[in-house]
This record gives C-alpha cells, structure tokens and sequence, in this order.
C-alpha cells in the first residue's frame, strides 16, 4: 500500500464502508492520510477491515450503522468527534438495488419501494444533516454522495433505483446551495457497471454482462478502486471550489 497525504489530517465517515465501493474508498482514504469510519452492517466485514487498516496504527474504526435510522447517526457522529476531535469529510456510499429496485413501475410495490428510498435517498439526507453541524465548527467539509448513471438517464428496468438515486443526486444540488456558505461542499458521484457485492448477481448472468459490457466504450466494467479515486478527488482540498456538481465515472457509457 503507498502512502500519501491528500487527506492528513482529516477523520472521515463511510457508509457501506466494508465491502465494495465503500471498503475501497475506507482504504485509499487511510492510505492517504485520513482516520476512517467504517460504518456497515456487516460485522465480520467491518470488523476484518477495520483489523486490517489498523496494523500500523489506530487510523480505522467499524461502528455498526443502519443508514435509515437517525438516533444511530447521531451516535456515530458523537462517537467519532468523541475519538479523534472532529468529523470533515461523509461519504454516503451505503446503497440497495436487488429486486426491490429494479422492476419496472407497472411491477413496483410500495413497500419496496419505501424500502430503497429509504437507504437510497433518505439515508442521504439524514446523513448529511447530522455531519454538518460538526463540520461547521471545523470550517468547513466536504460531503460526497454517491448516486448512479441512473440518477441522470433511464433504463428498461428499475423504477424505484432510479428516481431514488435521482434524489440523492439533486439533494445534494440543494445542500450545497445551502451550506456554500459555510465551506461544506456537496457533490455526487455517478458510478456506471461496476463490478461489486452488490451487482455480483446480475454480473454472473453472461448475457446481461455482456450486454453491460457493450454499452460501456471502455470495453470492462468499473471496478470499486475507479469510483474511490473520484470519490476522493471530491473529498479532498484540491476540490476547494468545486460543490453541487456530478462526477460520472462509467467507461463512457452515458456519452454515447
């Protein structure tokens, strides 16, 4: 693992942080000089990664986190401003697609799509409400949403996926409009096919793989590292200017 400095300094909150796109950003994020939340549900994960990050020191904590449930933000804010003095940077990374979110609006039931709305966009909000409070008194942070290219286009498939990843993307349009003024930066990230947990089962079908791969002019699919690098690039200070906009990174799929 190199080492480097872009985020010294810095203490930071990812949600869904112990597998995927979460647990590659927990990493570069430590390798780049920040101490990490890894905030999951998934104990043996969070605890294994946590062990891993912390074999040349303290920089990395798991802390169980149901996204949907604000008394439990608020206990893992409190306890990372109790650890390490400060919170700059929130990655809501922690996401649901499955059969709830992709069937097509005449199929979609309610409760399901409460379900996805729930960790999908509300969990942003509540998130972001409860860090920035303990970022105003640090001057400043940064939050970075991660949404999906179907936030921005449509599909065949995936009604509730869609418009609950559309939500996160234009909160966090608003939350910057209305934290500018405090140095907190909103942005989102738009990932496209990228190989994680999440998407294991719909990637091991060959046909939809193929067809994924495809629409994608890179010719692969993302893997978790390409979403962490922009996701970090948004974290850090050299992004000072840089609020309510959204980094796609997808091989190039929505240029076509």
């Amino acid at each position: 693992m190199s080492s480097g400095n872009r985020l010294e300094g810095k203490t930071v909150i990812v949600t869904g942080g112990a597998s995927g796109i979460g647990e590659s950003t927990s990493c570069l994020f430590v390798e780049q000089g920040a101490r990490v939340v890894i905030a999951d549900i998934d104990d043996a994960k969070g605890n294994a990664l946590e062990a891993e990050l912390n074999q040349n020191g303290e920089v990395a904590m798991y802390r169980k986190l149901d996204v949907t449930q604000e008394s439990q933000w608020v206990e893992v804010v409190e306890e990372t401003i109790a650890k390490w003095g400060r919170l700059d940077i929130l990655v809501n990374n922690a996401g649901m697609s499955g059969a709830k979110g992709r069937a097509t609006v005449e199929d979609t039931i309610v409760q399901n799509w409460d379900a996805v709305f729930a960790v999908n966009s509300t969990a942003v909000m509540l998130g972001t409400k409860t860090a920035i409070p303990a970022m105003r008194k640090n001057g400043g942070g940064s939050v970075v949403n991660v949404s999906s290219i179907f936030g921005i286009v449509g599909s065949p498939m995936g009604a509730a996926y869609h418009a609950s990843k559309g939500a996160a993307r234009t909160f966090s349009k608003a939350a910057a409009v209305q934290y500018a003024p405090d140095n907190i930066r909103v942005n989102s990230v738009h990932p496209g096919f990228t190989d994680t947990p999440m998407t294991l089962d719909i990637h091991s079908q060959k046909e939809i793989r193929d067809a994924r791969l495809a629409m994608t002019p890179m010719g692969r699919l993302g893997l978790p590292i390409d979403i962490a690098y922009g996701i970090l690039y948004l974290a850090s200070d050299e992004a000072g200017w840089v609020t309510g906009t959204e980094l796609v990174i997808d091989g190039g799929e929505i240029a076509w």
